[in-house]
């Protein structure tokens, strides 16, 4: 097996933070157990941060919560007595998910309902609009998802605020100041290549447009809601040279030719299907691509190739649902993503931790997990709202231009 090790550069985190700075930074404030639905559990009393205690018509709290330290003791009480936390689009090869939720489900007894594994941020969005008076087991009570997501969902309503205990130690450009998303982790667009399928490794998204390439790429995810996706087609455009909104286009225009040429397939990639020889090259990120090169332990060996043009880093935010029916259960999720614990189990599915700068200050990183973390050196972390433009020009023109659904892998 080839096992692809990357060192990674601590320039990266300074070209991290310069580049997010899309929004302001706030104190840490954490907020007690509130009530959930349907449930009755020790608790005190919260009033800046309670949750929906009814499905219909339940209005989502619009501040952030009240400073002092959460009670530990009394929010797990709160979460074992709801008895269960809802997610939604957690792969349990995207990031060591699959890991992360059994040792949460093991430190507090509380099951864990997954919902979809494989939808894209949009998708994540729908599922809290379309359950918003539905307190079962369709409501998911947390969403991880691409950075502009999180501010859109904020604008529509659809989060509540909640600062965990180490909300100091994430960057401030990667986190809403009221506490309604913050980042979780980060990485960069790669090309994972099942070498047995593609003996001459693609090395550009020039590349890719070679007849050598037909019905061998595909995107993680449909471009139209899927995050990665969408990053996906705005990382070929700026490959091309071009920058801002004119990338996007330039990006549709690319996989307009990549579709005639012969080469697109229009399926949601993943490990399986870049395994078994359908996709054999896929654009996801460098996380993904060396975790499934682990996992698939040389049947076949996987290349992950990062690009020198167009080379795009992208971070992904979490955040707990207005209507969420384990709002206790979601805050304890939150606290064990962002303790030391929770940060190291992405860091061991090869993510960059959103709080990887405090942590290698503190020293709490092992040598053997920093070792394995992919290089982000010389990728460009977009803005918020470079990332909205790009967005609207991708979604809006995907279905004139480019002119092909994607659709789930069979």
């Amino acid at each position: 097996m080839k096992t692809r090790r990357l060192l990674f550069n601590l320039l990266s985190l300074f070209v991290f933070a310069a580049l997010l700075a899309a929004c302001g930074g706030g104190a840490a404030t954490d907020a007690p157990p509130t009530e959930a639905p349907m449930t009755e559990a020790p608790m005190t009393e919260a009033p800046m941060t309670e949750a929906p205690t009814e499905a219909p018509m339940t209005e989502a709290p619009t501040e952030a919560p009240a400073e002092g330290a959460v009670n530990m003791d009394e929010l797990i009480a709160a979460a074992q007595a709801e008895g269960m936390l809802t997610t939604i689009a957690l792969p349990h090869d995207w990031c060591n998910y699959g890991q992360l939720i059994e040792d949460f489900k093991a430190k507090y007894n509380i099951e864990v309902n997954e919902l979809d594994p494989g939808a894209g941020s949009g998708e994540e969005l729908e599922a809290i609009r379309a359950n918003k008076d539905n307190p079962g087991p369709q409501a998911p009570d947390v969403i991880d998802v691409g950075l502009a997501f999180g501010p859109q969902a904020k604008e529509e309503g659809l989060i509540q605020p909640y600062k965990v205990a180490t909300w100091d130690e994430i960057p401030d450009g990667a986190k809403d100041p009221d506490g309604y998303w913050y980042g979780d982790y980060y990485g960069v667009l790669a090309f994972e290549v099942n070498t047995d399928a593609v003996p001459n490794i693609p090395q550009e998204y020039a590349d890719l447009l070679n007849p050598e390439y037909n019905g061998q790429v595909a995107l993680s995810g449909d471009p139209l809601t899927s995050n990665a996706a969408i990053l996906s087609v705005w990382a070929a455009g700026l490959s091309t040279g071009a920058t801002g909104e004119e990338a996007a286009q330039a990006g549709l225009e690319y996989f307009k030719q990549l579709n005639e040429a012969g080469n697109f397939v229009p399926i949601d990639g993943d490990s399986r299907t870049v395994g078994i020889g359908e996709t054999p090259i896929l654009i996801d990120w460098t996380y993904n691509s060396i975790l499934n090169d682990v996992n698939l332990a040389g049947n076949p060996d996987l290349e992950t190739v990062v690009p020198t043009q167009g080379r795009l880093a992208g971070v992904y935010v979490q955040a707990i649902s207005a209507y969420a029916p384990h709002p206790n259960a979601a805050k304890l999720w939150m606290e064990y993503l962002y303790s030391d614990e929770g940060q190291l189990g992405w860091a061991s599915g090869f993510c960059h931790p959103i709080r990887f700068e405090a942590m290698s200050a503190a020293g709490t990183i092992p040598d053997d997990v920093l070792a394995q973390l992919p290089s982000t050196e010389g990728a460009y972390f977009p803005t918020i709202e470079e990332i909205e433009a790009a967005r609207t020009v991708i979604t809006e023109g995907w279905p004139s231009v480019v002119g092909v659904e994607v659709k789930p892998s069979p």
